[in-house]
């Protein structure tokens, strides 16, 4: 994440599905598909 901008709302729902995995010990498959997804879409928004 670059300095000054604003986490995406992929990133928001996995970093919140991750917190969920790791309180509940259950949905970690979920929470790295989302935390994927994410980081994909970064990578293509500021890799121009």
């Amino acid at each position: 994440m670059s300095t000054g901008t604003r986490p995406s709302d992929k990133q928001l729902q996995a970093r919140k599905a991750q917190s969920e995995a790791d309180r509940k010990g259950e949905g970690k498959a979920r929470a790295k598909k989302l935390q994927s997804e994410a980081d994909s879409a970064a990578v293509t928004k500021h890799g121009d």
